[in-house]
């Protein structure tokens, strides 16, 4: 008579609760908090848990509702100490289709302000003809297209332990971001490539005009 040996990923599915990754420079932050109900109330009860100092809190926290978010927390008072420290942010996509008609979003909220209210969240980039030009500081959308990421995997996690879920969703982050930072890094190296090429066709371009100069010089000496 076989045996069936029962490993821990063929336990019955642990209760998991709704998931929220934030994208921070080249590291992963993964938070799980919302059991019922992503309301405002509840994501300033999980701000308030996750940085419970003014020392800890952020200058900025990037969420896809943050003007609603910022209503309840003027309401409720929350907002006299987290106006100390942090700025409330939407994602781009969210503030392309809520400026013209919400106010408070497109004042408050703006992830790429050019009035220079949040200098950390515009740079100045230079374009392939050296042109400068105003570029967002953070992909607001990374949160968004992690998850899109992670989707693919949704149906084997579901089935895990809380263990081994913990586990396998650092190890593929880990992962994810390892292959993020080889295509950065090959991007910047491309650039640098193409840089280096037009310099060299402006250098060899410059040559041949210096040597169509002197052909032009010494055609007009022979000529006299």
């Amino acid at each position: 008579m076989a045996h069936h040996l029962v490993i821990p990923h063929d336990d019955a599915p642990a209760p998991h609760e709704e998931e929220t990754i934030t994208y921070c420079s080249q590291f992963y932050c993964v938070e799980t908090y919302f059991t019922k109900s992503e309301g405002p109330g509840n994501i300033m009860r999980f701000l308030d848990h996750v940085y419970p100092t003014l020392e800890s809190c952020p200058s900025y926290v990037c969420i896809d509702k943050a003007c609603v978010v910022l209503k309840n927390a003027v309401l409720n008072g929350a907002w006299r100490i987290w106006s100390l420290t942090t700025r409330f942010i939407v994602d781009s996509y969210h503030y392309i289709n809520h400026r013209t008609t919400d106010y408070t979003c497109r004042k408050w909220c703006n992830p790429a302000p050019l009035n220079g209210s949040a200098p950390n969240l515009v740079v100045v980039e230079n374009d392939i003809h050296g042109r400068p030009h105003y570029k967002r500081a953070f992909n607001t959308q990374a949160c968004k297209q992690l998850n899109a990421w992670r989707g693919g995997f949704q149906s084997i996690l579901n089935r895990m332990t809380v263990v081994n879920f913990n586990w396998t969703i650092h190890a593929l982050l880990f992962i994810h971001t390892q292959k993020v930072i080889k295509k950065q890094l090959e991007r910047d190296n491309n650039t640098k490539d193409d840089k280096d090429m037009r310099d060299e066709e402006s250098e060899d371009s410059e040559e041949e005009e210096e040597e169509e100069e002197e052909e032009e010089e010494a055609a007009d000496e022979f000529d006299r």
